[in-house]
């Protein structure tokens, strides 16, 4: 047995040892404590020490009515492992500086009152204490959670109680926490297409539907940044993101895209990118209004215009106005692409990323497989690519 397998074999066995406790009430973790640091920092200066940042994904925003209900059972659901403490300790080691936390907060709680369950309140803080303590920052946000979103515009006033319940119950748990913690509004369902189809042309229905979307999304940001502020401790100052419509990056440039006003000034943009779509998750061919072919290579000049080009939007529509700007999620989801060209793409995004002062998060895929694990292998914490990963940090080290 070489020393990979011990190291697996060790992970494998604390995984075990995890999921057979978690099948009861999950404790929070007592190895850790926040002090409650809130320094007198810019968001814009946040986001600088905050460097490069991955998602722990496929993990805690694993959703389905097929998944037992309990934590454990949600973890594992879409093939991560259950989470340990050196795998968080190991994005640390790669070179990352900020841990995103997907949550779904639906799949454990009462429906009648929003009341999430203690059990997923205390796992998800048990990984932001392992964040902190690592020596990181994290980001919690509510991801897609079941889909409920969508029905905000026919059940306006449900969905936003459930809304508002959410982020009451997840600011309070952490109001005391320092600014090595953030929330951020929501993932990419923010946007309406039952409202607004962006392909539907300039129609008077089509545009007031557009109009009425918008404004659902920036009532439903609004009202995330009231409620943090709200909930009082160290949430007054908490440094938040704020998620754009669809997280695209045209949609969220749209004059109608408003930012909360916040009046702590504590706050942040966040899109996703995964352009050209082709490149990072078609793996056949579609009919979108066209044949769309996936492509298997990247780095033409077009495609290396084409990035340029909407960071460079994002950047006049809000860095260059004081509003600094986060990725939430970029990377590969997809098979049959060589690692050569999965590291060449994801260093060139998330170079041009860095060096327009944005905060960049990988989306870390794990569905139990080495076919997907592109990035890093929470299974012997270390990342799959030696050239990615010296590549990366010399990224980090550049600002």
């Amino acid at each position: 047995m070489n020393k990979l397998q011990r190291n697996s074999g060790v992970t494998l066995l604390l995984s075990l040892l995890l999921f057979a406790s978690s099948c009861q009430e999950m404790p929070v973790s007592d190895s850790y404590r926040d002090d409650g640091t809130m320094r007198d920092l810019t968001t814009a200066e946040l986001i600088s020490l905050m460097g490069l940042g991955i998602n722990l994904g496929n993990t805690f925003e694993a959703a389905g009515s097929w998944i037992s209900p309990t934590v454990a059972a949600h973890e594992t659901a879409w093939g991560s492992p259950i989470i340990i403490q050196p795998m968080i300790q190991g994005y640390k080691t790669a070179g990352f500086n900020t841990l995103r936390i997907p949550v779904a907060w639906s799949n454990l709680m009462d429906k009648s009152t929003y009341t999430i369950s203690p059990d997923l309140l205390n796992r998800i803080q048990v990984i932001v204490n392992w964040t902190l303590e690592s020596g990181m920052y994290a980001v919690v946000n509510l991801h897609w959670d079941g889909g409920w979103i969508e029905k905000f515009p026919d059940n306006y006033d449900e969905c936003m109680k459930r809304y508002t319940r959410i982020w009451e119950q997840v600011a309070e748990r952490f109001k005391d926490y320092g600014d090595y913690l953030l929330f951020e509004s929501q993932n990419e369902e923010l946007g309406f297409d039952s409202l607004w189809n962006k392909y539907g042309g300039t129609g008077d229905a089509n545009m007031q539907g557009k109009a009425r979307a918008y404004e659902i999304v920036n009532a439903i940001n609004q009202k995330f940044t009231d409620v943090i502020r709200a909930s009082g401790g160290n949430n007054l100052h908490r440094h938040i993101l704020i998620a754009g419509y669809h997280t695209n990056i045209d949609n969220t440039c749209d004059p109608l895209f408003k930012m909360p006003d916040d009046p702590a000034d504590r706050i942040a943009v966040k899109v996703h990118y995964y352009d050209p779509f082709s490149f990072t998750h078609l793996e056949e061919e579609v009919n979108w209004g066209g044949i769309i072919k996936p492509t298997w290579t990247w780095g033409t000049s077009a495609e290396r215009s084409q990035l340029n080009s909407e960071l460079d939007k994002m950047k006049a529509s809000f860095i260059d106005k004081g509003i600094p700007v986060a990725i939430g999620e970029y990377g590969m989801a997809k098979q049959g692409v060589t690692q050569e060209e999965i590291t060449k793409y994801t260093l060139a995004v998330t170079e041009a990323m860095y060096s327009r002062g944005m905060l960049p998060m990988l989306w870390d895929v794990q569905l139990g497989t080495d076919q997907l694990n592109y990035y890093y292998n929470r299974r012997i914490q270390k990342m799959t690519d030696p050239a990615l990963e010296a590549g990366m940090k010399k990224i980090a080290a550049s600002r």
